[in-house]
């Protein structure tokens, strides 16, 4: 018989790589407690967010109502958007602005906006944003030197359901002679100034 000559074979080890279960399991744990720890402090960055964003708009509202006032001569009006407008309840009472407002050309002169006149700006309260005015009613009359008729003008802006001691309130005035400002929390309510 004849003996043949087997020949081994290098043998290759193959490597796996990648997480086994349990590194997996940790690693997602660890991700979950991060993400608990991190959450509240979203929440309070979101609401900061949201109260700037209005504040910065109803800024930019009576900004836009005086200059058109002053270019067409008076006749404008801001009103209130009615309570459960696209869903909004923060606008139950006069005072209470938080569904949002709206901008019209108040063609008839009685300082509100009617169904029939038309609209130039409108603005959607964010949710969770309550917007409170300080005196006066559901609606702005801005008269021909782009001043309010009547008196002076100040809202609160604070987080629903807080108080205007809130860190995130903000305050948005308008002086008897036009100029508009942002107060922090302790100097809420607007004087006249």
């Amino acid at each position: 018989m004849r003996a043949t000559a087997t020949t081994a074979l290098p043998t290759r080890r193959v490597t796996v790589r990648g997480f086994t279960a349990i590194e997996l399991m940790v690693t997602v744990a660890i991700l979950g407690v991060l993400a608990a720890l991190a959450a509240p402090s979203f929440a309070a960055v979101a609401e900061r967010w949201r109260i700037m964003q209005t504040t910065e708009s109803l800024k930019s509202t009576l900004y836009y109502a005086r200059s058109e006032a002053i270019k067409r001569g008076g006749s404008i009006a801001i009103q209130k958007l009615a309570n459960g407008t696209n869903g909004c309840t923060t606008a139950s009472g006069t005072r209470d602005w938080g569904c949002g407002w709206y901008v019209c050309a108040d063609t008839n002169g009685n300082g509100t906006c009617n169904a029939s006149e038309p609209v130039l700006q409108r603005y959607d309260t964010p949710a969770n944003v309550e917007v409170t005015r300080t005196g006066g009613g559901t609606s702005i009359k801005i008269n021909r030197w782009g001043l309010v008729s009547g008196t002076w003008l100040g809202f609160s802006i604070v987080p629903k359901d807080q108080s205007t001691n809130h860190p995130a309130a903000r305050g948005v005035c308008m002086s008897s002679g036009g100029r508009i400002r942002v107060i922090p929390p302790e100097d809420i309510p607007c004087r006249n100034n």
